[in-house]
């Protein structure tokens, strides 16, 4: 791309040099899938597109193409990009009305289950993960639940197996469990070590955690709930009805499914075989 600032251009070139910048990030989204079965080809265009631009410039260069060169011939810059792909924004507790929603509308349900699965998908480094096991463990349910935690980034499954989060970070995360109903001490739930707070393990016994990425791959249970939340929002309408589809097969009659407060399941090929649990806070029941 010329070093020409981009406003001095006239419009008919300025339009050129967005459609060829688009042709490369078609070709590169391609090439990523083709040679190593990444797919983010579905992803809405802004959110990547600045992704994107942020690693050319990381690894100082200056157009799509050349970064494609660099990705497929070094999969050290691939590990990176992925990095920069893998949105991970989370917080223990996380919207606290939702587990608030959770704890008073589907836990009564499930408690009649002889056992229950629970899918995280999209859980980044296991903060919701590690409250919802907190949340069962008060509500009489942790001993028969199996959560499994998945997400497309390795280094973060790495992170979220440690169960260990920022000591500073604790104050924000306890008003959340107190907003989100809890019923004891959050600090009774970890120990400090290192200016790290060190979650007990056994809220991590019945949880495994491993990669699966909601592009390309496929059920691998059958759930009675199943949570992704805020991981949608990234996806364009393809990608999104084949993430719904994914998941309908996955939850069992009567499952329930939570999503984030900007997702909902409206406009979706899903939309008319779930009810409503709970509007505001996204929860959802299989009905058919």
């Amino acid at each position: 791309m010329s070093s020409k600032p981009f406003d001095l251009y006239t419009t008919n070139e300025a339009e050129e040099i967005a459609e060829l910048e688009r042709i490369e990030m078609e070709l590169f989204l391609e090439a990523i899938f083709r040679h190593y079965g990444c797919d983010f080809r579905n992803y809405v265009t802004p959110s990547i597109r600045r992704r994107i631009w942020h690693r050319i410039h990381a690894e100082s260069l200056s157009t799509v193409s050349g970064l494609q060169e660099k990705v497929l011939h070094d999969r050290r810059v691939l590990k990176k990009l992925l990095s920069d792909f893998s949105i991970n924004v989370t917080e223990m507790f996380r919207d606290p009305n939702f587990f608030a929603a959770f704890r008073k509308k589907i836990v009564p349900l499930l408690k009649d289950y002889p056992s229950i699965r629970i899918w995280h998908a999209g859980c980044s480094t296991g903060e919701e993960v590690y409250s919802m096991s907190i949340l069962l463990h008060e509500e009489g349910l942790h001993h028969k639940t199996r959560i499994y935690a998945t997400d497309m980034n390795e280094d973060v499954i790495e992170e979220a197996k440690n169960g260990a989060f920022p000591l500073e970070k604790m104050q924000t995360y306890t008003k959340n469990y107190v907003n989100a109903g809890g019923t004891k001490a959050f600090s009774e739930y970890y120990t400090v070590k290192h200016e790290r707070a060190v979650f007990h393990p056994f809220l991590s016994e019945n949880i495994v955690f491993a990669q699966h990425n909601l592009a390309v791959d496929g059920s691998f249970n059958e759930f009675h709930v199943i949570i992704c939340r805020n991981v949608m929002i990234y996806f364009n309408h393809i990608l999104l009805n084949r993430v719904h589809n994914l998941f309908y097969e996955s939850l069992v009659c009567s499952g329930f499914l939570g999503l984030g407060n900007k997702e909902s399941i409206a406009f979706t090929s899903q939309t008319a075989n779930y009810e409503e649990m709970d509007a505001n806070e996204k929860l959802y029941r299989k009905i058919k």
